[in-house]
């Protein structure tokens, strides 16, 4: 990020339950889980892309993101210059909480969704809930105990109706049910991104030094060797194929810079991208 980032918070019950976080500008930063909560974010400002472990979904201020407890990053969206300041808010859903304010016990209920992240169109309620959440953040002394319960339980309603759970239960009880990918997922999804091995590592919810493990038992090379290779050979398909320019198969392939997929190039093929294409173009 450029600069630093502003937070507001609320707590309850030993927990930050709501957040307003205003972002500067930046390329990508990383939404890692703490513990096993899940949450909700409202996009007030800006249009940003979630990448997740199999696919990258678009938010603003019209499209909310209900996530599990699984690592995502944010980032700006695909060729565009990293935006102005953008603000989020947060709800925080921990089971502990929410287990206590409905007297649920969420081994009840086997109800489970297929997704981890789910883009959800805000409608009038939710747009009046947010507004209602971010006036409580930016004026602390109206959020008692008693506002806190009765905003968080608020919102459960609000949820389960929109994605049109059974019951308040089991909404709450499918978002603490995760569905980590496979490391081959989270490489076939990511593969011409612009992640590094740590950040994919993040996406497996490994360490390093284990998703590096896993990817040499499964692909039987380590991961940068293997995925560089995998986008050169793209990037010969594409020079070989069309008429696009090196920067536009830069973006495509998902190197950082040129000068990176240059040298990485000239290392594969022994020239460069544009010698490559002038030897091939007959």
């Amino acid at each position: 990020m450029h600069g630093s980032a502003m937070e507001k918070t609320l707590e309850y019950k030993g927990h930050v339950v709501f957040k307003k976080l205003t972002v500067p500008r930046f390329k990508r930063f990383s939404r890692e889980f703490a513990s096993n909560e899940a949450c909700f974010a409202f996009f007030t400002q800006g249009e940003y892309q979630v990448r997740t472990a199999t696919g990258v979904l678009t938010v603003n201020r019209d499209v909310g993101l209900l996530a599990k407890c699984v690592n995502y990053f944010y980032q700006t969206a695909s060729g565009q210059v990293e935006q102005g300041r953008g603000e989020v808010i947060g709800v925080f859903l921990f089971p502990d909480i929410f287990q206590r304010l409905f007297s649920f016990d969420f081994s009840q209920s086997d109800y489970r969704v297929d997704y981890d992240l789910k883009q959800v169109e805000l409608d009038q309620l939710l747009t009046h809930y947010r507004d209602s959440i971010s006036i409580l953040l930016d004026s602390p002394d109206l959020a008692s105990p008693l506002m806190i319960e009765t905003k968080l339980r608020e919102f459960v309603l609000l949820m389960t109706q929109k994605v049109s759970a059974p019951s308040e239960l089991d909404f709450l009880a499918s978002m603490f049910k995760p569905n980590f990918a496979k490391v081959e997922e989270v490489i076939q999804h990511n593969l011409f991104s612009d992640l590094n091995i740590d950040e994919l590592a993040a996406l497996c919810h490994m360490s390093v030094s284990s998703f590096k493990r896993k990817f040499s038992d499964v692909y039987g090379q380590p991961p940068k060797k293997h995925i560089t290779q995998l986008k050169i050979d793209k990037a010969i398909s594409l020079l070989g194929e069309s008429n696009s320019r090196v920067s536009d198969i830069v973006f495509q392939t998902g190197f950082e810079s040129i000068s990176t997929f240059n040298r990485a190039f000239k290392n594969h093929t022994g020239c460069s991208p544009s010698e490559y294409r002038q030897r091939h173009s007959h």
